[in-house]
């Protein structure tokens, strides 16, 4: 039986139909927003999976072309691997989620949301995640939800719910909440400079409204929802628990004291192990890793509520020593090296043409990308030893976040016509690479002469509870308080405001006011970095790096685009390779030419020209004689474009063969005397010498006048007498 319920949201209708599709999934949903549609399944194994302390879900989103009426650019005219956008909207569906299932419910969940129409006005990632929540809460898996998200923007001074996107190119900010009926679970967003108040109004507004669709996938739950399956807790036996406290003594609390991350990590092993060898005889290895990790992930939590303190001593706001360079790498167009405590990130600027912007092959807008950062995440950052593959989702999910950072301070293209791509190398990693990403781009660019609006900043946010709304916020923390804490909440910006953000917890809901406080928290943090930062590089150089392009701008009229392109192209390839230099042509009809050679920028500049100039009559010109015939020469005086000399014009003298005075790839100089209306072109060189004539000790130059290096036709004495070829 197929029904739907629907809503107002926005001033536009969302719906949820259920019992139509996909009836052999345990919860299937297909969420309708205007004309966006999207098909999310949830499923589960029947058996657990063995020896795992997570949960295991996956989320694929998968997007379909024909969703927009597109067919794939590919080769073989199919959708491949995940887009980027893609891979984020995965990962924005599973952060949301993941707090809200069970960690004791070790059987496999796999949430597929397959984007079936897409109108452009409306995002399919929110359709998706409340069409994921849907599918959990109408199926029998354990899930504490239902849950809800929404974009919030900033237009002309007002907050906007779910701003289409055309919207949200005059947006300052796009907000994702998502949220239960009690707290706020999860929240990404990319912002022009926004303040933090600006931001809080948002995220209580966007809360607010995820009400409304919380009540409707509830009402959903009571008509259609499945029984739950029962979880079955996994339990610690006492003995166990007593013996590993036994051994450990206050040992576990002396390690977590360690300030390096690779000793702390040998010592907590070197525990792990001895706790095995001694009661390997009573316990499986299971059983003691759990309750060793239970101990120690207590341990962390307690130290850290009643010493109000980083592990390793710090003060709660407190930032671990930073250090910051530039220019360290001489042939890039730019480098930054940014290092905080034991995080250490190197980021790469390169300059391109525009003709090196990414093309989009997916459900958006936009079809191409000028703006790339890219992330890598190597095995020896963290001292360990892993294959090094394809690029993973947390990689692209980092990369897209310091992307969205970066992009608010960028000039614009007019301004800086450039394709600009950064890599950030992750060489060492103790607490937030991505946030030191940011400062290390930040650096990159500015040395790289990149004209910035402003210097980026980022800073990692933890959180750890404790009973009786105890709880204490974390500036800039490390790894083990990531992995035992409650949050880690990634802020990004300049010193104006804020550029982004992304919030993950482990919580199922995270307060209001400690939201304002991390935020809070996070402002002092940035400041002061930026501050740090300043002492290595205050403002972008005044010059580009001498490797990188230089790009040089000018217009044609866009009737003649096709004369530069030539035929299938060939045109402008042949320009690119006999001086290479780059050439971009926009519709408009403006050029750029990019080249770290300005002579052989300018060589390509004077080819375009030429090609685009208009033959004009009374004009002088120095062409190449291309054929010959009995009555005259034809010469290219402009590329493309030739004129005919008639043999009584090749001289002032009776010429009795054309080939008496040219040949074929002579340079002369002509006048052009007549254009008719076919667009033929008659040339003169004898009117040439007449002028040159009346002006004192001017000479004609090309390579038919005596003088020339070459052999060339010397007029004979007496009258009309054939003395040969000779040198002056």
């Amino acid at each position: 039986m197929s029904d739907v319920l629907e809503r107002s949201i926005a001033g536009r209708s969302l719906s949820i139909q259920v019992g139509k599709y996909a009836q052999q999934a345990h919860g299937a949903v297909a969420v309708q927003y205007g004309n966006t549609v999207v098909l999310v399944t949830a499923c589960v194994s029947s058996e657990p999976r063995e020896g795992v302390d997570f949960v295991p879900l996956t989320v694929d989103y998968e997007e379909r072309l024909y969703a927009a009426g597109k067919i794939p650019g590919s080769f073989i005219r199919r959708e491949g691997r995940p887009t980027e956008e893609a891979v984020i909207t995965s990962r924005l569906i599973d952060r949301s989620l993941r707090p809200l299932l069970s960690k004791e419910f070790h059987n496999d969940i796999q949430v597929v949301a397959t984007v079936l129409s897409v109108d452009q006005e409306n995002d399919p990632d929110i359709c998706a995640l409340i069409g994921a929540s849907a599918a959990l809460t109408l199926s029998d898996i354990p899930f504490f939800g239902p849950i809800s998200a929404i974009h919030v923007g900033y237009i002309d001074d007002a907050l906007v719910v779910n701003p289409t996107l055309p919207q949200m190119e005059d947006s300052l900010l796009d907000l994702i909440v998502a949220s239960n009926k009690e707290n706020v679970v999860m929240m990404e967003a990319g912002a022009r400079e926004v303040s933090e108040e600006i931001l809080l109004e948002a995220i209580k507004l966007g809360h607010d409204v995820n009400q409304e669709i919380i009540e409707l996938q509830e009402e959903l739950r009571r008509i259609y929802g499945k029984a739950k399956v029962e979880i079955k807790s996994k339990e610690i036996a006492p003995e166990l628990s007593s013996q590993i406290a036994s051994i450990l003594g206050g040992r576990l609390s002396q390690v977590l004291e360690e300030p390096e991350k690779l000793q702390r990590e040998k010592a907590l092993t070197s525990l792990k192990e001895e706790a095995r060898d001694k009661l390997a005889d009573s316990f499986s290895e299971d059983e003691i890793n759990f309750t060793f990790e239970t101990q120690l992930r207590a341990a962390v939590r307690e130290k850290i509520l009643q010493t109000k303190r980083h592990l390793d001593g710090r003060q709660t706001k407190g930032i671990r020593p930073i250090n910051c360079e530039v220019g360290i790498l001489p042939r890039t167009h730019g480098s930054g090296l940014f290092a905080r405590g034991e995080t250490q990130v190197l980021t790469i600027t390169t300059l391109g043409s525009t003709s090196r912007e990414q093309l989009l092959d997916g459900l958006g807008l936009e079809e191409t990308k000028r703006f790339m950062h890219h992330y890598n995440f190597p095995p020896f950052s963290t001292g360990e030893v892993k294959r090094i593959g394809a690029t993973g989702r947390r990689e692209i999910g980092h990369g897209a976040l310091v992307e969205r950072a970066i992009a608010p301070v960028l000039p614009s293209e007019d301004d800086f016509p450039y394709t600009i791509r950064l890599v950030s190398e992750v060489l060492s990693s103790h607490g937030s690479t991505s946030m030191a990403s940011a400062c290390a781009s930040a650096l990159s660019l500015m040395d790289a002469g990149v004209p910035i609006k402003a210097s980026v900043a980022g800073i990692a946010m933890g959180l750890v509870t404790g009973k009786d709304k105890d709880y204490v916020v974390l500036t800039d923390i490390v790894g083990v308080e990531d992995a035992y804490g409650d949050m880690d909440f990634k802020v990004a910006g300049t010193a104006r405001g804020l550029t982004a953000l992304q919030l993950d917890i482990k919580l199922q809901g995270i307060d209001y006011g400690i939201l304002a406080e991390a935020l809070s928290q996070a402002r002092e943090a940035r400041l002061a970095i930026l501050g740090k930062m300043s002492s290595a590089i205050s403002a972008s150089r005044s010059e580009l790096s001498p490797y990188a392009p230089r790009m040089y701008e000018m217009t044609i009229d866009q009737s003649k685009i096709g004369s530069v392109i030539g035929p299938g192209g060939r045109v402008i390839r042949s320009i690119i390779d006999e001086t290479k230099t780059t050439i971009d042509i926009k519709n408009d009809g403006t050029v750029l030419v990019g080249s770290p050679n300005e002579e052989a920028a300018q060589k390509a500049i004077k080819i375009i020209e030429d090609l685009t100039r208009e033959v004009e009559q009374g004009e002088v010109y120095t062409g190449k004689v291309t054929r010959l015939f009995n009555f005259g020469a034809m010469v290219e005086i402009l590329p493309g474009k030739e004129g005919l000399v008639h043999i009584s014009e090749l001289a002032n003298h009776h010429v009795p063969q054309v080939e008496d005075v040219v040949k074929v790839g002579d340079e002369v100089m002509v006048k052009v005397i007549g254009i008719d209306n076919s667009g033929r072109i008659n040339l003169s060189r004898k009117a040439v010498f007449e002028g040159l004539s009346r002006v004192p000790g001017a000479q004609v130059k090309d390579s038919s006048t005596p003088g020339h290096p070459r052999e060339k036709f010397v007029h004979p004495h007496g009258k009309g007498e054939r003395r040969g070829n000779y040198k002056k």
